[in-house]
């Protein structure tokens, strides 16, 4: 996809590559590649060092036990996972994490609603749905948050974000993100903390929010 202009840092490109990247990041990772042509060139490039490194490894013997196990199983029947298509502005792993349905919609009050995802120890993972011209609360960050815009726009003091974006902030980041007009702004976020909101309302309801 053309006109992407924020990207997903190296470094969270190679642990996503190693696998040690947790699972709400890697999806918000995931689904950034498959609509950004120059993240998914870099992806490559990682998974080609990676896989080099690979072959300068000494080969482990194998005792016969676990030989003969594998060697048993290679005839099992492997049952099709199934293959998630994209849906509007929702790309395919965004689709395999809803399980092909259509996100249920909480509202987080007037203007806003959210479709959590995933929440335990990795970290949340959820959909955020904002109307044209809503101001989310002015908030900082516990530790990461990685943004993916699905669709709409917007901005904060960092700059724009459209569709397949990603913005990635950690604590050293205040923000208050403000929805483009036009049509809603509905981004993929990730986090590992619970954000820090200034104001006592949002901090009132956020343990009900989850966010």
């Amino acid at each position: 996809m053309s006109g992407i202009r924020h990207h997903i840092p190296e470094a969270l490109l190679a642990s996503y590559v190693a696998g040690s990247l947790p699972k709400p990041f890697a999806l918000v990772v995931a689904a950034h590649v498959s609509l950004c042509e120059t993240c998914r060139a870099s992806l490559a490039a990682h998974e080609a060092v990676g896989g080099a490194i690979l072959v300068d490894f000494e080969p482990i013997e194998v005792d016969d036990y676990l030989r003969d196990r594998v060697m048993a199983r290679l005839d099992d029947e492997v049952a099709p996972e199934p293959v998630f298509a994209a849906q509007g502005p929702f790309p395919a792993p965004v689709v395999e994490a809803l399980a092909g349905k259509a996100p249920k919609w909480r509202s987080l009050g007037p203007g806003a609603k959210q479709c959590i995802l995933s929440d335990d120890d990795q970290g949340s993972l959820r959909l955020l749905r904002i109307n044209p011209g809503m101001e989310m609360p002015d908030h900082g960050h516990g530790g990461l948050e990685m943004t993916l815009v699905l669709q709409g726009a917007f901005n904060d003091e960092t700059g724009r974000f459209a569709r397949g974006d990603c913005e990635v902030a950690n604590d050293d980041l205040e923000h208050t993100p403000v929805a483009e007009a036009g049509e809603a702004c509905i981004c993929l976020a990730a986090t590992d903390a619970p954000l820090k909101f200034n104001a006592l309302i949002p901090r009132l309801f956020q343990p009900f929010f989850r966010i």
